[in-house]
């Protein structure tokens, strides 16, 4: 008979390990440990849990109460694992705002920094006193920020960027400004694997050192193939370290570090809105109809926006050359304003027109959204 040896490794340590090579864990305890910051962490009941308790608790050696539900639970403890305003709600409403990200009332101090996971772990929301970051926005200032990263300054700084279709224009403006390659790719984690590896596997250009990440809050670097919550939580930390070095000085906060992004680059205001369509043969043909008509409206001019270009989104893998196409109906605006409608969730009984709404500003940079 054969016999077989199963081992079993302990995946939260490798995780540490690979993550102290990428962060300054010194610059971010000295942070952690200021008398004016404070944290807390929700992964939801997900299995992102016992993965921040190594990294928080074991290796930064912060109170086990910085956690919350943090113990992992087959049915999510009857909760949605999803790091949003909505789902999200026992953070949000600690982190002092409702589920529009309006500021709200609370009893007693407000942490300085909160962050959500998923069930999986792999995506993030980041939050400040009172204040939400769009996922657009911190793909944004991860990357503009991204030489306060170890991994990022020691391999000579970022080379490329990349962010999904329906993910906001903000990073765009840092990629020029930084001269890094960019690209605009259809939604899924693949295409951003293709990049990464242009070199490696395909013997192409390289792309690496990379950052990349979607609307859907993904985020995540060419140190694995796959978006990192934990990754992006510590890649805010060391921006959030670096930018207070002098611990007798006052808290530079999330707020100040976004704000003052918006004061160089401007600001991409933006909403997605779902609409859920029982039918997934009407949503297609709504979305078939529209197709039809895209391209004329280029060159329309819609009340004080005009129409630069009018498409649907088709993507040419600059690696492998292979080609996605009917990837979201586009409304570019010559103001760099956007309006996408996207089909999504077409494999079940049902499906999910999105609706993407973005405007660029440099003026009124404080405006609710």
């Amino acid at each position: 008979s054969t016999s077989v040896v199963v081992e079993v490794i302990p995946s939260t340590q490798s995780h540490v390990n690979l993550l102290k090579t990428i962060f300054d864990f010194d610059a971010i305890k000295a942070l952690l440990d200021r008398p004016d910051f404070t944290m807390v962490y929700d992964s939801m009941h997900g299995v992102n849990g016992p993965f921040a308790k190594s990294v928080f608790v074991d290796e930064l050696g912060q109170d086990e109460s910085i956690l919350t539900n943090h113990i992992p639970k087959e049915d999510f403890n009857g909760g949605h694992a999803d790091p949003n305003l909505t789902y999200a709600k026992d953070l949000v409403k600690t982190m002092g705002l409702d589920r529009t990200g309006n500021k709200i009332d609370v009893d007693g101090p407000i942490p300085s920094f909160g962050a959500a996971a998923d069930g999986d772990g792999d995506r993030n929301m980041i939050l400040g006193t009172q204040f939400f970051v769009t996922p657009s926005d911190s793909l944004a200032v991860i990357v503009a920020n991204a030489d306060c990263i170890p991994f990022f300054k020691s391999q000579g700084g970022l080379k490329a960027v990349a962010r999904s279709m329906p993910t906001s224009g903000a990073v765009d403006l840092v990629a020029k400004e930084l001269n890094l390659d960019f690209f605009e790719t259809p939604t899924g984690w693949k295409f951003f694997g293709n990049l990464m590896d242009s070199k490696a596997i395909f013997e192409g250009k390289d792309y690496t050192p990379f950052i990349c990440g979607e609307e859907s809050f993904g985020t995540g670097s060419d140190h694995v193939r796959e978006k990192d919550g934990i990754w992006a939580v510590l890649a805010w930390l060391n921006i959030l370290a670096a930018n207070n070095p002098d611990p007798s000085k006052p808290l530079v906060t999330v707020e100040d570090i976004v704000k003052k992004h918006w004061q160089t680059y401007g600001r991409n205001y933006y909403c997605r809105w779902d609409f859920d369509v029982p039918d997934a043969a009407a949503a297609n043909a709504m979305m078939d109809k529209m197709r039809a008509n895209t391209e004329s409206n280029t060159g329309r001019v819609v009340g004080s926006y005009t129409i630069a270009t009018a498409d649907d989104f088709r993507y040419v893998d600059p690696v492998d050359g292979s080609v996605a196409a009917k990837q979201g109906i586009r409304f570019l605006m010559s103001d760099g304003s956007r309006v996408i409608f996207r089909l999504s969730g077409t494999a079940g009984s049902g499906a999910t027109i999105r609706m993407y709404i973005e405007q660029y500003a440099t003026e009124k940079l404080d405006m609710p959204v």
